[in-house]
């Protein structure tokens, strides 16, 4: 698997013009497989938004490397990354300390009388938000740490993690006007607990809406 980055070329309104909303993103992240579309074989690609130093990131996760010509679609020239993510994957260990990042569609589905699927409802406080990911992370492979079990000053036990941006953004944008998703971003610490279920959260995602930019999870060991 590879992990792989671009700038969006946000400076270049008239290149940038059809980003508008998340099915432009998905589009784009799409057609950065031409050998995919060619074979008729599409693979599920995580892809999310990062808005880091004021500046905006495409940040997408493949089985194969992603064609650097369709990144740069939309991206800045000379700011195409990728790196094999399996290395990664093969140091995940229990017990390990990570530092996270994740943007997520906490929601969940209410089935009234009569409906065999139900509807799709967002969570909307941020305490809410903050209970999706703590009720999803023992079977998602980690444990949400708590500060004391990092800093043995801390003075009261508070989960090691936050939200850091919530958002509307716009799935599909028809005549001006379409439906929106909520977004949010959590960043933090977690523990890993379950090796092979962590590893399988990583490649696959966490929640809903996973093709328009929701679910991936990503990781930095801390020492």
């Amino acid at each position: 698997m590879y992990l792989s980055r671009v700038e969006v070329d946000t400076a270049n309104r008239a290149k940038t013009r059809n980003l508008t909303h998340l099915g432009a993103f998905h589009n784009w992240v799409e057609q950065s497989f031409p050998a995919e579309i060619a074979a008729g074989t599409r693979q599920r690609h995580l892809w999310r938004l990062d808005q880091l130093a004021g500046k905006r990131y495409l940040l997408v996760l493949s089985q194969d490397l992603p064609d650097p010509a369709g990144l740069l679609r939309y991206g800045v020239a000379g700011m195409v990354q990728s790196k094999a993510y399996d290395p990664l994957l093969a140091r995940v260990q229990a017990g390990q300390l990570m530092r996270f990042r994740l943007a997520a569609n906490p929601s969940y589905r209410m089935k009234r009388p009569g409906e065999r699927q139900g509807r799709v409802i967002p969570h909307i406080t941020a305490a809410q938000q903050r209970k999706w990911l703590e009720d999803r992370a023992e079977k998602a492979g980690f444990q949400l740490v708590d500060q004391q079990d990092v800093d043995d000053d801390a003075a009261f036990s508070e989960p090691a993690f936050d939200i850091v941006s919530r958002d509307w953004p716009m799935l599909h944008r028809k005549q001006g006007r379409g439906a929106r998703l909520i977004r949010v971003t959590f960043e933090g610490l977690l523990r890993v607990t379950n090796t092979v279920t962590f590893r399988q959260t990583l490649t696959t995602g966490l929640g809903r809406e996973k093709a328009f930019g929701m679910g991936l999870l990503t990781v930095i060991p801390v020492n």
